[in-house]
Formats: structure tokens, C-alpha cells, sequence
């Protein structure tokens, strides 16, 4: 048998629904209009759910529920031709646009959700977090709690450590796109402020207020704002003498001489006067 000519799903189930449950469209449609809530649309099917309840599915069309269906829940005794209305429940359908699955706060907060007058505790147990009498890996920071007695409460574990590493690696490491093209890299630069303990080696702060000023970088990071960058020969605006058009320009202007004969004599009327022309 092809699967054009197989049953659905639907159609089995609804072939297994009693009659007088299956016959009862008209009846959850009412138990619907009561509600008064709207939006009732086409009768999409019937389901059963045990020898004694049914479940028929409505069009949900209402505002900002689009793919949501009405279910209502019909129940008849095993002998009874009486159906009674059990339960009206607004259902999402198979294309219903739905709210995404709820997450605690420690797991939906992002980098940069953090803003002024927030305050954001670190969660139990945090892996990045190691007391401070445990030695954590970092010599100078060992060193410190050393010499204090117990140095501070928490610091950053090697596990920490590496994970912060790993962030600045991958927004500015060498193989970014901006390193790429730039003409040498930050360890050689002025701007590069190299941090302290165990990422002293790999990591340190651009200082360039036109480059990635304040951010932790990678000594193999670079940009075209490096401090041993020069411009080509020609580069630049050419440069030309202030102008003021504010100040007036006298010019001599020198009247042609008259051709003599060449000249002709202006027309007059019959006074002997000029003749006026507009």
C-alpha cells in the first residue's frame, strides 16, 4: 500500500471514537461560545481519549495566537447517548509560535547584561573561583597570599584563567581579521600595557584610544593603529594657504581708448539731441 492509500494518524483515531462523542461538534462549539472569549474558528478534528472522553480541536483565531487551537474535552458514560462538557483548554498547534522553554537566571544572563546598580553573585560552586589559602597556579598571586597570610578570599582558578584566555584568544587573538592585515603586532607596540601573573606572556591591555582601547589583547593581536605605524609618501590632505574671503580685493581697471574714425556718432533726433533707446 502506497502512502496516499494508508490511513493518517488522524483518521484512525477518529474512526475509534465513539458516535455519540465523535457527533458532539456542535456541542463543544456551544460550550465555546459561552466562554465569550471569540475567536472560534473551522473544526479541525476529534481525537479519542479513552472509551469514555473525546477530545474535539477548533481554529483558534484569536490576536497574537497564530497556529493555537481551542480543545474541548466531551465525556459520555459507557451506555450513555449524553454528552457533558469536561474541560475548555487554548492548546498550542504543531506551527504555534510559542514562548522558548524557561531558564533560571544563572543561565539566561549574557555578557553585558550587567548595568549600573546591579548586582550579580557569582553562582555556587563556581568553577573559575578557588579560595584564596589554595594555591591556585599563579605564582604571583601564590606569592601575595603568601606573604599576607591568606591573601584574598577567592581568586581566579587555572580552569578561570584558561576560560578568559580563551575569550580574548578568539576576539582579538592573531587570528583575527583585523591582525591579519595589520603591520606588526602588539608586544612590539607602545600602546601595549602587558598584564601581570601567569598571562603576562600572552596577554596585556591596548592603551590606543583610536585602536581596541581597554581590552585585553593577545601579543600576537595587531591593528593599523600599532605606534611604529608611518604613512606612505603623498599620504594626507595637501596643504595650501589660508585664503580670507572676507577681505576685499581692490582691482585697477583700465578704459580702452576710442578708435578715432573707426568710432561711429551716436543717432540724434530732430533737435540735435541724442536719441533715447531703451
Amino acid at each position: 500500500m502506497s502512502s496516499a492509500d494508508a490511513p493518517s494518524a488522524e483518521s484512525s483515531a477518529a474512526a475509534a471514537v465513539r458516535p455519540v462523542l465523535a457527533d458532539a461538534v456542535d456541542v463543544a462549539r456551544a460550550a465555546l461560545d459561552e466562554l465569550g472569549e471569540g475567536g472560534i474558528g473551522a473544526h479541525l478534528g476529534v481525537t479519542g481519549d479513552d472509551d469514555c472522553a473525546a477530545t474535539h480541536r477548533f481554529v483558534a483565531e484569536l490576536p497574537g495566537y497564530r497556529g493555537w487551537q481551542w480543545a474541548v474535552v466531551v465525556a459520555a458514560a459507557p451506555e450513555s447517548d449524553h454528552v457533558t462538557v469536561s474541560e475548555l483548554v487554548l492548546l498550542p498547534g504543531p506551527d504555534a509560535l510559542i514562548a522558548p522553554d524557561w531558564l533560571p537566571w544563572n543561565e539566561r544572563i549574557r555578557p553585558g547584561d550587567l548595568g549600573p546598580g546591579d548586582l550579580l553573585a557569582p553562582v555556587s560552586g563556581d568553577p573559575r573561583l578557588v579560595p584564596g589559602y589554595v594555591e591556585s597556579g599563579d605564582p604571583e598571586v601564590d606569592d601575595t597570599a603568601l606573604e599576607i597570610g591568606l591573601g584574598r578570599r577567592q581568586v581566579m582558578s587555572l580552569e578561570g584563567r584558561l576560560d578568559a584566555a580563551q575569550r580574548w584568544f578568539d576576539e582579538y587573538g592573531p587570528d583575527s581579521e583585523m591582525a591579519k592585515a595589520a603591520p606588526s603586532t602588539c608586544l612590539l607596540c607602545g600602546f601595549y600595557l602587558p598584564l601581570s601573573g601567569s598571562l603576562h606572556a600572552a596577554f596585556g591591555v591596548c592603551g590606543n584610544e583610536f585602536a581596541a582601547d581597554g581590552h585585553v589583547v593577545h601579543a600576537q593581536y595587531g591593528c593599523g593603529a600599532h605606534s611604529d605605524t608611518t604613512l606612505p609618501t603623498g599620504a594626507g590632505s595637501p596643504r595650501f594657504d589660508a585664503y580670507d574671503d572676507a577681505a576685499v580685493e581692490i582691482v585697477t581697471v583700465t578704459r580702452p581708448e576710442p578708435a578715432g574714425d573707426e568710432t561711429a556718432a551716436p543717432a540724434t533726433d530732430e533737435t540735435g539731441r541724442p536719441e533715447q533707446t531703451d
